[in-house]
């Protein structure tokens, strides 16, 4: 399988800096995991939307991905009360 390339937005870049450092680390770990599987075993599919979400702990990543451009784009971080909104 072809590793995909990951882009953050610099909104979602902002949101990350808010995050704890232990929760950050591995939220860093899932972000690179998206490269090699951009959908990974306990991703969701969006309802309403072309978006997935992954979880890890209390945080939530929201990203989009374009298959044809083998591209993942980060959208969104947040924790699991506010990411929906």
């Amino acid at each position: 399988m072809d590793s995909y390339s990951v882009r953050v937005l610099a909104s979602a870049e902002k949101e990350l800096r808010a995050v704890p450092k232990p929760d950050l680390k591995r939220l860093a770990v899932k972000l690179q995991g998206l490269s090699a599987n951009p959908r990974p075993h306990g991703s969701k599919r969006l309802s309403g939307e072309e978006r997935y979400r992954i979880r890890q702990g209390d945080w939530r990543l929201v990203y989009s991905i374009d298959d044809d451009a083998k591209r993942v784009v980060v959208v969104k971080v947040g924790h699991r009360r506010e990411i929906y909104r």
